[in-house]
């Protein structure tokens, strides 16, 4: 149980880290990076939370949040894209 605590708060830490660089980025790309970066970090704690809690439907919801963050990068993508 101390291993699944260890490897939260560092999802946590690095969470904290991301979101610093996405508010304060130099650039959007590097906004979009982070954000793509603090999305698969909350992936990676729904999936802890469910090995922790041995419930295997917060699995399914991690797999949903997963494809909906790739769409969201897809999209932001685009928009930069036709910014230009």
């Amino acid at each position: 149980m101390i291993g699944f605590s260890i490897f939260f708060s560092l999802i946590l830490m690095g969470a904290g880290l991301t979101l610093y660089r996405l508010l304060r980025g130099p650039t959007v790309p590097d906004r979009v990076a982070a954000l793509d970066i603090l999305n698969v970090m909350i992936t990676s704690a729904i999936v802890l939370f469910s090995l922790i809690d041995g419930n295997p439907l917060f699995l399914d919801i991690a797999l949903v949040y997963a494809a909906l963050s790739f769409l969201e990068t897809i999209v932001v993508a685009r928009y930069l894209e036709g910014r230009r």
